[in-house]
């Protein structure tokens, strides 16, 4: 075949068909190496290469894989990786994408690791509604820890200085070594026994993967997943993972953060309560002019309701007015009539009679005086009474014709 007819390859198709025979080529494949050149980026991902005597390879591994892994690399250290071999096309470089990692010599614990892991999570230990709720403003704090481990210090120091008024009661115990596991479970016990705290941090510091292997017991998932006491768990770095992590009510990344989650800050409390009076002032004040509109409402209707005082008085000052004038107006007419009235008796009275000249001869009989008005009824035996204007005289006629 002449150099014309072979097929002209472009650089990304060359590197996609290497890229697709390493991969065609080899299976998963474990590696081990020094770590160099680390860097873990903002989005999660790892990148790293692998390195010894005789030759070094790039790697990645991605945020999906590399929070499985229970620490955080770091450049010089020994590892042993699980990857899939191929090609990042764009660059050319052969590189091997991670699937798991661990620190070498460590493959034993971490095959164990792993092996309860999912043990544990197909039971449901890791469920989110299995864990127990955190109390916000807890009575009291238990803390689960060796008194010598730097951690207790730690945390002593964080819970005074966010919540002084908190009960602390410490349950030592050993968190290192055989014995760790069962002293653990012990002092779980013994704090939901004694039932005088109201959460547990079960706290220790960073190490390697042997040094935290007492949280990774199965017993004592079981113990920390049935607890009365929900549990907040602060072992290691932030990068540390256990067993003891994934069982527990809460994880902390930190000891410190695990007293962080467990004690409210006493000044935000402050706030808090000062922010529920001023609330509290505004809905009583609130509930007051509602009242108090309420009550002006029922004073209205109630006026309309009954006799306005003042109206009456005015009613009745107008009522007296016309009593007043229809008295004063009868008054006058019985004065009027009385007038006429004793007009008419002065004409009828006897008296002006006899001023104008007449006289009133009066008969006495039977003790009683009565005027003769007929002449046959003079005699001369009698004595009669002459009535005159100016007065009277007795009299006896002595002729009568």
């Amino acid at each position: 075949m002449s150099e014309i007819s072979r097929e002209i390859l472009s650089v990304g198709d060359l590197n996609r068909a290497i890229a697709s025979s390493l991969e065609e080529r080899f299976d998963t494949v474990w590696v081990s190496g020094e770590i160099s050149n680390f860097k873990a980026y903002d989005s999660g991902h790892w990148y790293f290469s692998l390195k010894d005597e005789e030759g070094q390879i790039r790697c990645v591994m991605f945020r999906g894989r590399n929070g499985q892994v229970g620490f955080m690399p770091q450049s010089g250290d020994l590892v042993e990786v699980s990857a899939q071999l191929g090609m990042y096309v764009p660059r050319g470089d052969i590189q091997l994408t991670i699937q798991t990692l661990r620190r070498a010599g460590m493959g034993g614990l971490y095959e164990a690791f792993l092996k309860l892991k999912a043990k544990l999570a197909k039971e449901g230990l890791f469920d989110a509604e299995t864990k127990r709720e955190i109390p916000t403003h807890p009575r009291s704090i238990g803390i689960i820890t060796s008194p010598q481990a730097a951690a207790l210090k730690d945390v002593l120091s964080t819970l005074a200085r966010r919540a002084p008024h908190i009960p602390i009661v410490i349950y030592p115990t050993l968190v290192q070594g055989p014995d760790a596991p069962a002293g653990i479970i012990s002092a779980i016990k013994a704090a939901e026994k004694e039932n005088a705290v109201d959460v547990i941090l079960l706290v220790r510091g960073g190490g390697s993967i042997e040094d935290l292997w007492a949280f990774n017991d199965e017993k004592l998932a079981y113990v920390i997943a049935q607890s009365r006491i929900p549990i907040v768990s602060g072992v290691g770095h932030e990068t540390d993972v256990t067993i003891a992590d994934f069982v527990a009510d809460l994880r902390a990344p930190t000891p410190t953060g695990a007293a962080e989650l467990a004690a409210p800050r006493r000044d935000q409390m402050l706030q808090e309560l000062d922010a529920i009076m001023q609330a509290l002032l505004q809905r009583v004040s609130q509930r007051v002019e509602r009242e108090a509109q309420t009550l002006d409402q029922l004073a209205l209707r109630l006026g309309h309701a009954l006799p306005n005082p003042d109206r009456m008085r005015e009613q009745i000052a107008s009522w007296q007015q016309r009593l007043n004038q229809a008295w004063g107006v009868r008054v006058e007419s019985w004065k009027r009539n009385q007038g006429h009235y004793q007009a008419q008796l002065e004409m009828l009275n006897p008296q002006r009679t006899l001023e104008r000249g007449y006289a009133v001869i009066l008969s006495k009989e039977e003790q009683a005086m009565h005027a003769v008005r007929n002449p046959k009824e003079l005699n001369t035996k009698e004595v009669f009474q002459v009535q005159l204007a100016e007065g009277q005289v007795e009299v006896e006629f002595a002729n009568i014709k």
